[in-house]
């Protein structure tokens, strides 16, 4: 018999240990407790804590637009300025300007030539009609009175004016009540002619 028609030897040998899974399992754990770990602390923050208020459960949290003008200040629109009134300036009248004598007579002499004039149609007249004549008069009257006079004779003439005025009112009481004007009307004639006597008429 040859040597290579021997067979082989067999021996056993020792298995080797299959490599145990506790580094895995450590991981395993490791990983499970730090999600744990986050989970836990997920939920400390975004519960809500007793005592606080419910932000959803807030009015000021709402996705709804106030109907309040102060919640939206941008747009509030700012009141118009009140502007300041005008002042009138004091406006001091001119003083007035002394006529001189051939200026006034030229702006009364009128009316006393037709009070003249009117106290002898008042004469011939009677009733509604005579108390139109002196109504007419007192106006012109009123005109003479609001007339300026030169300052030289200012008093004198105030007075007369005066005196002729209250002439006429006598002598439209009289006529008025269908009285005799005879003595009336020669009042009211004189008191005229010394106003134009005063301006040289």
């Amino acid at each position: 018999m040859k040597m290579s028609d021997e067979q082989p030897e067999l021996r056993w040998a020792p298995i080797p240990p299959k490599p145990t899974n506790r580094r895995r399992v450590w991981l395993i754990v490791g990983l499970s407790v730090a999600a744990v770990a986050i989970v836990g602390i997920l939920l400390f923050m975004f519960l809500p804590r007793d005592g606080e208020p419910n932000p959803t459960a807030s009015p000021s949290s709402s996705g709804s637009p106030s109907a309040s003008p102060t919640s939206t200040p941008g747009t509030t629109t700012p009141p118009a300025p009140v502007p300041p009134e005008p002042t009138t300036p004091m406006v001091t009248p001119p003083p007035a300007i002394d006529p001189s004598i051939e200026v006034f007579r030229g702006q009364v002499g009128p009316w006393l030539d037709d009070a003249m004039t009117g106290l002898g149609f008042v004469s011939s007249s009677s009733g509604q009609e005579a108390v139109s004549i002196v109504d007419s008069l007192q106006q012109d009257a009123q005109r003479i009175s609001d007339a300026q006079p030169p300052s030289s004779i200012d008093s004198q003439w105030r007075e007369g004016v005066a005196a002729y005025a209250q002439t006429l009112a006598d002598l439209r009481s009289t006529v008025e009540a269908n009285g005799d004007s005879a003595g009336g009307v020669e009042s009211a004639r004189n008191a005229a002619q010394n106003l134009k006597s005063i301006i040289g008429l």
